[in-house]
């Protein structure tokens, strides 16, 4: 599991790095809200612990701008900021979780278990890219209210280059989505339901690019 740390304080930071360790969680750190653009882009993560006071500006902007993005990845936002409104606006802003300063490490455990526990459909829904309308409750693909026909492999592909659009999808984490521990997987194998994918969007007009990023993976975005 890999979180990112949007925090502007060094001890706290080095804390946290230490505790989720422990737990066999890789925690990647941000001191700025520059700095979490940069990684958000750049890597791939299973939830977002955030500061709402940063160098740069107020914490819950990055939560906005993700979610208008159609990033679904869960946040806790953790900040001194603490009073009843200002829960209320950062959840409204698309936090998942908020938790006052100061707060106890086994609390915070215990609420990032909670929100990566919750089911896809809940986290999802609809997941909207371009022309295409991804359904996770059912696991159906649409383009402009059409059925889009894809095999199950092509199907799994999608689906998890849509829970992270408009970021770079590992080929490990892609493989990991398709193939069981008992699939013989060829080194091409990848790359060629991706080709069998691409055609069938652009046959569909779904209006969206799948790139390659070379020794990195896959990138699903709406097309310029």
């Amino acid at each position: 599991m890999r979180v990112l740390l949007i925090e502007d304080e060094t001890e706290l930071a080095s804390a946290l790095r230490s505790l989720l360790l422990k737990h066999d969680i890789i925690m990647d750190h941000a001191p700025t809200l520059a700095y979490a653009e940069e990684a958000i882009r750049n890597e791939v993560h299973d939830a977002l612990i955030v500061d709402r006071q940063l160098p740069d500006g107020d914490g819950i902007t990055i939560i906005a701008n993700m979610r208008s993005r159609r990033q679904h990845v869960p946040v806790i936002v953790v900040s001194a900021r603490g009073t009843l409104d200002e829960r209320i606006e950062g959840l409204d802003c698309g936090a998942d979780d908020y938790l006052a300063k100061p707060f106890s490490t086994d609390e915070l455990l215990a609420r990032l278990r909670a929100v990566l526990r919750r089911p896809l459909a809940m986290q999802t829904g609809s997941i909207h890219v371009g022309a295409l309308t991804f359904e996770s409750a059912n696991r159906s693909a649409h383009v402009d209210g059409r059925p889009l026909e894809l095999a199950r492999r092509e199907l799994l592909i999608l689906e998890c280059l849509t829970q992270r659009a408009g970021r770079a999808v590992m080929r490990s984490a892609l493989e990991d989505a398709v193939y069981t521990f008992d699939d013989e997987i060829q080194s091409n194998s990848l790359d060629a339901n991706i080709s069998r994918l691409r055609k069938k969007l652009a046959d569909a007009g779904a209006l969206v690019d799948i790139h390659g990023i070379r020794g990195v993976g896959y990138l699903l975005r709406a097309s310029a």
